[in-house]
């Protein structure tokens, strides 16, 4: 008897240590269609004076969001990861479009600069709800998905700077979506046709492929809205623009013949503001003497400043003194008031800097090294930025579900991003265990 229970504890330690996915029923005849557009502001949503007609026919057979909160920073590269991860950056570990990456001592770089290509292995610190998909023998796709280079769980993929020799574009070429040409200038091209190109890559693995998972991000959205500011003509075309692509993605699906087995998840990573005032805290760090003890990086609305020489405690004092009554500076935060604005603690996420600052309505920060400590932007333009505290509404995203597996005219009010990968996770029939976010069980039937 006793060596039978032994026998029964060795074979349930067997079953309880393999992959979640395992032990679940994928949804193999399930397809997930996740779209971002990067930038779109809740806010321009629910503007009637924007005709966005396919948002709004998936929204009206579907459901929308009021609104949906990203994490902070409100930077693209994390939230797109919490939006595939369903937790926040201090387990994920992204803070901005790429890898902090200290100098060496003695260095002549930038204390800290920020490194895009790097691996997903090594970038990314939680699991995806793609690897999750692709572990329970499950296709996955992407197409200009950020935090994603050289992923392994990625069956189909046409990344942001696609090499002309790559499987998928080649296929492309045979099948006449793309010319040989076209990929090879696409790096060099003007966003919106890399946003065609990135486009037509999407409706030929709809069409070739029907992936059980696709990721896809546009990006003229932003692209449109840092140059020319929020909430103008241009940034309403470019808008626009991004429903037009949204319908071409439809129809790719209806092409396919997987249009009933189908969901359609509309989505995008934080808002906007235009800015008319720019704060340089570098230059300021330096009017205090404290440039070579502290650098700043800068990601629009919120700058992270690391300690990086002297005494970290008296650091990170005096910097906080240095920012306390500057023009457009709106909060000095340090780690014990961290946890409240969702940014991780720098003692577990070294990545992370010491001192967080947030600027006011109608200023931005800017990395220069040199210049005035605050100045007007240029005479003449309004850029627009992002970054500012999630705390803004300015900053929400926008939420649109429709097709499979959705609860046609559910209610949704102000939901958070971190529900989006367990929800995506839930449509494929897998569960994402400890995760931070829950699926949204008001839009399953």
């Amino acid at each position: 008897m006793r060596s039978l229970l032994l026998y029964l504890g060795l074979i349930l330690g067997l079953f309880s240590s393999l992959p979640v996915a395992s032990a679940q029923t994928p949804a193999r005849d399930r397809h997930v269609i996740v779209i971002s557009l990067d930038g779109f502001a809740a806010y321009a949503l629910h503007d009637p004076a924007i005709p966005l007609p396919n948002l709004r026919a998936l929204a009206s057979q579907g459901v929308v969001a009021e609104a949906m909160i990203p994490i902070n920073p409100t930077v693209t590269w994390p939230n797109h990861t919490t939006l595939v991860t369903g937790v926040s950056p201090e387990r994920h570990g992204l803070l901005y479009n790429g890898l902090p990456v200290r100098a060496d001592a003695g260095s002549t770089t930038a204390p800290v600069r920020i490194e895009p290509h790097v691996d997903k292995s090594e970038l990314v610190l939680a699991p995806t709800v793609y690897d999750l998909a692709h572990a329970a023998g499950l296709t996955t796709a992407e197409v200009d998905w950020v935090a994603i280079e050289n992923a392994p769980t990625i069956t189909w993929a046409f990344p942001e700077f696609s090499r002309p020799q790559a499987p998928l574009a080649r296929e492309m070429v045979q099948t006449g979506a793309i010319a040989e040409d076209e990929l090879q200038t696409f790096a060099k091209a003007p966003i919106t046709f890399r946003d065609d190109v990135w486009t037509r890559a999407a409706e030929h693995i709809i069409t070739a492929h029907k992936p059980n998972l696709l990721l896809f991000h546009l990006l003229t959205t932003d692209t449109v809205q840092h140059q020319y500011g929020a909430r103008t003509l241009g940034a309403q075309t470019a808008l626009v623009l991004a429903d037009a692509r949204v319908g071409q993605l439809v129809d790719a699906v209806r092409r396919a013949g997987i249009l009933e087995t189908t969901t359609f998840l509309v989505v995008s990573d934080h808002g906007f503001k235009t800015y008319k005032r720019r704060i340089r805290p570098n230059v300021i760090l330096k009017a205090h003497g404290l440039g070579d003890r502290a650098w700043a990086v800068v990601a629009g609305g919120t700058a992270n400043i690391y300690v990086t020489a002297g005494d970290k405690a008296q650091t990170i004092g005096d910097v906080k003194s240095a920012f306390v009554g500057i023009e457009g500076v709106s909060m000095v935060l340090t780690p014990t008031e961290f946890p409240q604005y969702g940014y991780p603690s720098p003692d577990r996420l070294p990545r992370m800097g010491e001192v967080v600052i947030a600027a006011q309505d109608g200023f931005a920060f800017d990395g220069a090294t040199e210049g005035e400590p605050v100045s007007d932007v240029a005479a003449g333009s309004s850029p627009g930025t992002h970054g500012y505290l999630n705390t803004d509404p300015d900053m929400h995203a926008i939420f649109i579900a429709s097709g499979a597996g959705v609860k046609r005219g559910a209610t949704l009010g102000v939901i958070r991003n971190l529900d989006v990968a367990p929800t995506i996770a839930t449509w494929l029939g897998l569960t994402m265990p400890d995760v931070e976010g829950r699926p949204l069980m008001a839009i399953l039937p």
